[in-house]
């Protein structure tokens, strides 16, 4: 008979401790035949217990208690197996019970930032910046739909060929996005976007050289001084990462309002309120967008809004609330350069309102952002903020923009590292003086940095 977790591990462990222990063990690969027992196994569990009356009970009790009946179907199984395999096979049944299936062994690695399903059969993993394959497979098409729609009904969405786009959020915060047939091709497609429960902060960038002390120090000048900055940057650059390094600036005495499609902020201040994007009903009603929400926070006395991303016509109100009194404000945009920032901003302020004569969005961008950040992802997986770049205002009908500093990308080792160097351009920032009346002098020397990365 199997041994129970509580023969195998020392009685002073807590149950999470022995979770974690076993998490941490080697899977075997289990031959394809046995796949097949996993899923009787599986029928038979569910037959046995009442999964409702169990919820009423604590959940580590549950486990060992289904775990124990696990044991013994299996080793009521004419089929010999060894220690190993019955290991694996039980680990693997009670992840279908109580997670995501096979998935579970990859949401248990803190080392994977995303996880991404194409179909049934092919399964990668994002690691430090680099996609890499998994041997990890689902049955067929029918299992991944099960893993797909037991995702989405825990917060209440659905998923089926009337609506068969969806986004969901797991209980960690990590964010989730689903697709499947007919729209899927070849199968249905799951992407997992997923978030460190403690995010990294401004020292922790510095630390893995993401961006230098002095460009740190400046930018921790422009959140206290309440300058308004957008983070801009491509698909996994950094730019939610970044802008929640920012927000640790501000100060705890003010309130803050953030504004999400997906809650992935983790502000440290005592007084945040956050608000979250709302999709439609089955009718197609009720939906709740970023722009709503913005308005609506206007009367909520913020001293600080974040806008976790912009990417529509909630940029209008957004500039018009930078330029009557709620300066400091943050948030990210996609954008693969500063000017293409501006020029995106251009964009999204003519699908709120498309009689805004050019000249005047301009005027408006130019008065209302004071810094743009850029962050970028490199081939060889780093993060870097490659340019903190003023706003300087208006010269004819062109937003001008000046680099403080900037990332210059010099060739790649023999290994696929990229080389290259942080460089102050030398120039004062025109916002200096913005700095001064706040009580902010950075040292001297900050204009003339240089690091070789």
């Amino acid at each position: 008979m199997l041994p129970t977790f509580e023969q195998k591990m020392p009685a002073q462990l807590t149950w999470e401790q022995r979770l974690l222990k076993n998490a941490a063990q080697p899977r075997v690969h289990l031959k394809p035949e046995y796949q097949e027992l996993k899923f009787t196994l599986h029928r038979k569990l569910l037959d046995k217990i009442n999964l409702e009356a169990l919820a009423t009970i604590d959940n580590q009790r549950v486990r060992s208690e289904v775990r124990q009946a696990l044991i013994t179907l299996i080793d009521n199984e004419p089929t010999l197996l060894s220690s190993l395999e019955k290991q694996q096979i039980c680990d693997e049944v009670l992840d279908e019970v109580f997670g995501l299936g096979p998935l579970e062994p990859l949401l248990q690695d803190a080392t994977i930032s995303d996880i991404l399903v194409n179909g049934s059969k092919l399964v990668f993993v994002e690691r430090r910046g680099i996609l890499e394959p998994t041997s990890v497979t689902f049955r067929d098409d029918q299992h991944l739909l099960r893993i797909i729609d037991k995702i989405v009904s825990q917060v209440g969405r659905r998923i089926d060929e009337s609506n068969p786009m969806v986004d969901a959020r797991l209980s960690d915060g990590s964010r989730v996005n689903a697709i499947i047939p007919p729209l899927a091709l070849d199968g249905p497609l799951l992407s997992i976007r997923r978030f460190a429960q403690d995010k990294l902060m401004a020292p922790d960038l510095v630390d893995r050289k993401s961006m230098t002390q002095g460009m740190m120090e400046l930018l921790e000048a422009a959140v206290r001084a309440r300058l308004n900055i957008i983070v801009s940057g491509g698909t996994g650059s950094g730019k939610t990462t970044l802008l929640n390094a920012l927000s640790a600036f501000i100060n705890k005495k003010e309130r803050i309002v953030t504004i999400e499609d997906a809650a992935e902020l983790q502000l440290k201040q005592p007084h945040v309120a956050r608000l979250e994007t709302r999709p439609p009903n089955l009718e197609g009603q009720g939906a709740v967008r970023q722009r709503e929400l913005l308005i609506n926070s206007l009367r909520m006395r913020p001293d600080r809004i974040v806008i976790g991303e912009v990417r529509g016509g909630e940029a209008l109100d957004m500039l018009q609330a930078m330029n009557t009194g709620h300066d400091g404000s943050l948030t990210t945009i996609h954008a693969n350069s500063p000017r293409d920032a501006i020029s995106r901003l251009e964009v999204m302020v003519s699908m709120a309102n498309a009689n805004m004569q050019l000249i005047s969005i301009r005027q408006q961008i130019a008065s209302a952002v004071q810094v743009i950040v850029q962050a970028n992802r490199f081939s060889d997986g780093t993060r870097r903020t490659v340019a903190i770049t003023e706003v300087t205002g208006m010269e004819g009908e062109i937003v001008t923009l000046q680099d403080i500093f900037v990332f210059e990308k010099r060739g790649v080792s023999p290994e696929g590292r990229i080389l290259g160097r942080f460089a102050a351009t030398g120039i004062r920032p025109k916002f200096y003086e913005k700095l001064l009346a706040a009580g902010i002098r950075l040292r001297p020397d900050l204009f003339d940095e240089v690091l070789e990365v």
